[in-house]
């Protein structure tokens, strides 16, 4: 009998459960617990979220050492430039991981986000909380391909939207966050002609003209097509939900092209 309730669940298409086809187990069990520790831990606290575009290099980062910053992928060039290290250290992409996998296992801060699919990469697992990843968003079988979602609860899963960033907002939102400062998101992207390409992968040639440093997506890197009409419909459906529950979301990227939330000079926020 509960063979038969399973079988119905998985394919009874009025009750099905896409997150089993979405979520694979082979991927492990998120850090749930540790999670829930962090839910309303900053309320009524702001903080930042670096995007990784040229802008970046504008930044005054002593501005930033007293602040709650979220940073992403190869963030660790900055650190190696300046010294500045983010509180909140989030890694989505594959490609970055394969690319990045010794530098991320040595980067060192207060908190690493990764989602469970990675476990088996992280040997260094100190301060490491592993987030059940959604990957519907990217997949064509899910009935919620290319459509944004949202999760309030960010122990029990996150969802994919284009953009790395879009963790670090369902993170920052689930920890209390109130008001979220954007910054380095230049919402720009030129693929070279020299670019090697395959469908949505983009393997580099030359030095990356795209970020804030020229290693960060550089000869024999990795990425993906950017799809910046996708990242637009995330941000729409991150500014409704922070709308929702009374936070607000700002850009103060020095310039770039992002005009979907209200701008704040970074300079006027100390």
């Amino acid at each position: 009998m509960f063979l038969k309730k399973v079988f119905f669940s998985v394919f009874d298409r009025n009750s099905l459960d896409y997150s089993l086809l979405e979520e694979p187990f082979i991927y492990g069990s998120p850090d749930t617990k540790k999670i829930r520790a962090l839910k309303g831990k900053f309320k009524g606290e702001r903080c930042f979220i670096l995007g990784n575009g040229p802008s970046l290099n504008k930044v005054d980062f002593s501005k930033l050492e007293n602040e709650y910053t979220f940073g992403v992928n190869g963030i660790f060039y900055k650190t190696k430039e300046c010294g500045f290290k983010p509180t909140f250290y989030v890694v989505e992409d594959k490609a970055v991981m394969n690319d990045n996998t010794a530098e991320i296992n040595d980067y060192d801060c207060e908190y690493k986000f990764f989602p469970t699919h990675y476990k088996s990469k992280i040997k260094n697992k100190e301060n490491c909380y592993f987030f059940k990843m959604n990957t519907g968003f990217y997949r064509e079988e899910s009935p919620n391909f290319g459509i944004p979602r949202f999760s309030t609860d960010a122990s029990k899963r996150m969802y994919c939207g284009q953009s790395v960033t879009m963790m670090n907002l369902q993170l920052a939102f689930y920890m209390g966050f109130e008001k979220v400062y954007l910054l380095g998101m230049d919402f720009s992207y030129d693929i070279p002609s020299s670019a090697k390409i395959d469908g949505l992968e983009i393997v580099s040639t030359e030095d990356d003209e795209n970020h804030f440093h020229p290693d960060y997506f550089g000869k024999g890197k990795t990425w993906h097509d950017p799809q910046l009409d996708n990242v637009l419909k995330s941000y729409k459906m991150m500014g409704l939900m922070f709308d929702c529950a009374g936070k607000q979301i700002y850009n103060s990227t020095h310039g770039g092209k992002l005009e979907v939330f209200e701008r704040v000079p970074f300079d006027e926020l100390f």
